[in-house]
């Protein structure tokens, strides 16, 4: 049911603005919120109340009322010091408790419903017939956004994505395991992918600075019925994962936009093999040392200029010549030649994708 710091807020609400001592008590007879009234002097009238099994009663300076969720009594609500109309003033507050959990039960099956969606886990008549249940629309545009800490934390990040996107809108945020953040965005007629850019990085500001958290935000395509969520679920999915083998330096991931790492990920294992093999002619990829690779990066960074990469690297021109002549010696390609630059270039992102495979292994 509630949790106790959910009863708290009701309860202090309901001393201040009516000035009556109150308290929610579970049905075992246990205090769960207070707010103006010493436990100890109100227990007894409440285990004598719920030992007659009334639905109210008050007395000389005591009034309770019995909470039900449906046909279900799951609370006692106490007021102390009774003043004029109680009894009203009760089941005004009674209704206000009902309501509460109406809505929170609400929440949870909207959560329920959200995680089976994305892990695929309904039916597609279930879909529609639980949309409907619970208010939600079939056919609107919508993109999941999954947001990855870099650390380990606690429910600090989800706590303000939901203050973020999930009160009062039609977005919903969820969990599906402890490392991810999972936001259902809902999307008007005129919002493209340009806007989802901006919102990714604004998650990842707002984060930054209200969580001090650094961390990753990937998004899917735009998706128009409810049914296709997971499909968008699973490319924000794949968009970390290709971001960590090839974009590590990337905080923002868009699907549509991840080029030839996606290409690569797709790849069979057997195929990668077989193209490193071909590459290298049976090598390990490790017989090049850290300098000679991160070289050979900044040069293609430069488009293959010989110049401006020396430059950058405080190196002479003729000491990068040397140390792109040693990759040619080892595996026969010029990589100043645009061609076996290329071919370099994707042999080395298959290389990291094969590490990368054999890591989660």
């Amino acid at each position: 049911m509630l949790s106790n710091q959910i009863l708290h807020k009701p309860i202090n609400d309901i001393h201040e603005i009516m000035g009556v001592d109150c308290s929610v008590w579970s049905m075992e007879g246990k205090c769960l919120a207070i707010a103006g009234m010493n436990e100890d002097r109100i227990k007894a009238g409440v285990d004598k109340f719920l030992k007659e099994g009334k639905d109210e009663q008050v007395c000389e300076n005591e009034a309770f009322f019995l909470i039900r969720d449906n046909y279900d009594a799951v609370y006692v609500l106490a007021l102390h010091e009774v003043v004029e109309q109680v009894a009203v003033i009760g089941r005004l507050c009674i209704s206000q408790f009902q309501n509460l959990i109406h809505a929170y039960k609400e929440r949870l099956d909207k959560n329920h419903f959200f995680q089976n969606l994305l892990l695929d886990n309904l039916l597609l008549v279930d879909i529609f017939n639980q949309a409907k249940k619970l208010g939600i629309e079939v056919e609107r545009r919508r993109v999941v956004f999954l947001i990855e800490p870099k650390n380990e934390t606690d429910n600090i990040v989800l706590e303000t994505m939901k203050g973020l996107y999930a009160t009062g809108s039609k977005d919903f945020v969820t969990s599906v395991d402890e490392g991810h953040i999972i936001l259902i965005k809902a999307l008007e007629t005129t919002e493209g992918y340009k806007e989802l850019n901006m919102i990714a990085k604004s998650i990842v500001d707002t984060l930054t600075m209200e969580a001090m958290v650094n961390m990753r935000v990937a998004y899917g395509t735009i998706v128009n019925q409810l049914r296709d969520v997971s499909k968008s679920y699973k490319e924000a999915g794949m968009a970390l994962d290709v971001g960590r083998i090839f974009y590590e330096q990337k905080n923002v991931l868009a699907y549509n936009e991840l080029g030839i790492g996606r290409l690569i990920h797709q790849l069979p294992v057997s195929l990668c093999d077989m193209f490193l093999q071909e590459v290298f002619d049976g090598k390990a990829v490790d017989q090049f040392d850290e300098e000679t690779l991160s070289t050979v990066n900044q040069f293609f960074q430069n488009n293959l200029n010989i110049s401006e990469t020396a430059r950058q690297l405080y190196v002479h021109r003729n000491t990068l010549v040397y140390r792109l002549e040693k990759i040619q010696k080892l595996t026969g390609l010029d990589v100043r030649v645009f061609d076996d630059a290329l071919t370099f270039k994707i042999a080395m992102m298959v290389s990291n994708h094969l590490k990368f495979l054999q890591s989660r292994e």
